[in-house]
């Protein structure tokens, strides 16, 4: 017979407890100061811990402070990510942030919505089978771009092991354009596959060309990274045209080259804009796309998402099985734990726009870019280099005012713009890159970028409208840019005198600066020049 032994818990806890002296309340708490305790008046630790903190309300005042610094997030025109979702959402947020994705066993829920993103993903870009497309959350498109590259590597290295060939001489390779955004010369940096850089010009639009593609095509190429929606233009490049080329290079060759579309901005704008702009997986070659959900999908920064055509198209060696708690999970992506918050607001957005509320925002954002374009032009300072408000398939002059979205050329609603050729001649002394400095001044944040290496004489400053650029503040930014431009003309204004002081004109890319540590290891030779999203 087994006697049942009542054990006290406090007991155990009082037999159990350290014999050292132990902290008492005197010792482990801080007399408040004033706002922010002593570093009211002593420099706070910058790089090394300090031995004893300060109160939590002192903590937050001093970080508040050194972040009010920051520009404002509504006037930074330089960035594609959304910074504005309705209080609902940002509710959602606040309940979840602690949330990690990858733990399904303990969020079940948040997982369910996981993989309803993916379906209505994979089913707005005419996924053969949305609901059994395979896809997963990343942590922004930058990553999901390395996922649908690895996974055409891995492709194509096991095609050429059956076929006995070499995988390592002379190597894989991958095509894309010269304004191919830093994220998709990454993959191929990191991943140790040759990149071959499309030239773009003026008569491409600033975007790849099919045709020039294809000369850089051959049986080592794993695929081409398509940029729906290029960042400095906002064009799209033509995926159907590409897909035909690609056919009857197959039918004379034998070698079949699959399509990754890098969607980043376009793929939550495309499908709504112009559903019948084939692009996506009606297209056969097409076997991966990437978005990204913090932009025109109106998320918060921090996710972005990519889908398969099927699951032979992702190699099983890429997808890792998880023994947790007693359940199986599977895992597919670079990065283990990531916010759950992102993923909700993404669903969030499904729920509460659907189809018509997506399509809305989308036609706004185009408004109010094709707004600021055309008033751009009325200036008669500025040529505008994007095509949104122009005619379908006409890539130079004014733009056109049609009641019908399917009149004007498909393209992200951003706007690319530089002095005419006119003002450049008559006012050689002013610096296109002084509008940006001067306009950074009252706020705004709208870039001065060189294209890319084979055109980097050319300098554009650009916008993106997003949901939260609404008419009136584009005509405070014109305003601003009009004020700006004609202070640097009259002779009457401090700003003229810069103008003319020095007299100074370079076209070379900036100096990169290194660390210490950077100094010895990075030669200019290795420097990839960054295009920011």
């Amino acid at each position: 017979m087994v006697l049942i032994q009542t054990i006290d818990a406090d007991t155990l806890v009082t037999l159990s407890r350290d014999r050292q002296p132990r902290i008492s309340s005197t010792q482990s708490s801080h007399k408040i100061k004033a706002y922010g305790d002593r570093y009211n008046t002593d420099p706070i630790p910058k790089y090394t811990l300090s031995e004893q903190g300060v109160s939590s309300d002192a903590a937050y005042n001093l970080i508040k402070d050194e972040l009010n610094l920051d520009g404002s997030t509504i006037l930074n025109l330089a960035s594609f990510v959304n910074t504005w979702i309705p209080p609902q959402a940002d509710e959602l947020v606040q309940q979840n942030a602690n949330k990690n994705l990858i733990d399904t066993d303990e969020y079940p829920s948040t997982h369910i919505l996981h993989s309803r993103c993916v379906s209505i993903i994979a089913s707005m870009w005419n996924s053969p089978s949305a609901k059994n497309t395979i896809g997963t959350a990343t942590t922004g498109s930058s990553e999901a771009i390395q996922l649908g590259g690895l996974a055409m590597k891995r492709v194509w290295q096991a095609k050429r092991k059956a076929a006995g060939k070499s995988i390592h001489e002379p190597g894989p390779n991958i095509v894309m354009g010269a304004n191919a955004q830093v994220a998709l010369e990454k993959f191929a940096r990191y991943f140790e596959v040759e990149c071959r850089l499309v030239p773009v010009d003026e008569s491409t639009c600033y975007r790849m060309d099919a045709a020039r593609a294809m000369e850089y095509v051959d049986e080592n190429t794993i695929g081409i990274y398509v940029i729906l929606g290029s960042t400095y233009s906002g064009h799209y490049e033509p995926v159907d045209e590409l897909a035909k080329l690609l056919d009857e290079y197959e039918a004379k060759t034998g070698i079949s080259v699959p399509i990754h579309v890098d969607a980043a901005s376009g793929g939550f704008l495309a499908p709504f804009l112009q559903p019948e702009l084939v692009w996506d997986f009606r297209i056969p070659r097409v076997v991966s796309i990437n978005t990204s959900g913090h932009k025109f999908g109106l998320s918060y920064v921090g996710v972005g998402w990519v889908v398969w055509r099927d699951k032979s198209y992702l190699p099983k060696d890429l997808i890792f099985e998880l023994h947790y708690l007693g359940s199986v999970q599977y895992t597919f992506s670079l990065n283990f734990s990531r916010p759950a918050a992102p993923i909700i607001v993404q669903y969030f957005n499904f729920l509460h726009l659907g189809r018509e509320g997506y399509r809305v925002v989308a036609l706004q954002d185009q408004q109010n870019a094709r707004l600021l374009s055309r008033a751009l032009e009325n200036t008669g300072y500025f040529m505008v280099v994007s095509d949104i408000h122009r005619r379908r398939g006409v890539h130079s002059g004014h733009g056109i005012d049609s009641p019908d979205i399917k009149d004007y050329e498909p393209g992200l609603p951003v706007v690319a713009f530089r002095f005419t050729d006119e003002f450049k001649k008559a006012h050689p002394d002013i610096q296109q890159s002084w509008i940006q400095t001067l306009l950074r001044a009252k706020g705004w944040i709208v870039p001065n970028y060189q294209l890319p290496p084979n055109m980097d004489n050319v300098e554009i400053l650009r916008v993106v409208v997003r949901i939260n650029f609404t008419e009136n503040m584009v005509e405070m930014l014109l305003g601003d840019i009009v004020s700006v431009v004609q202070k640097l003309l009259s002779s009457e204004t401090p700003l003229h005198a810069l103008a003319t002081l020095g007299n100074v004109h370079t076209n070379q890319r900036p100096e990169f600066k290194f660390t210490a540590f950077d100094q010895a290891e990075v030669t200019t030779g290795g420097v990839t020049y960054a295009r920011p999203c």
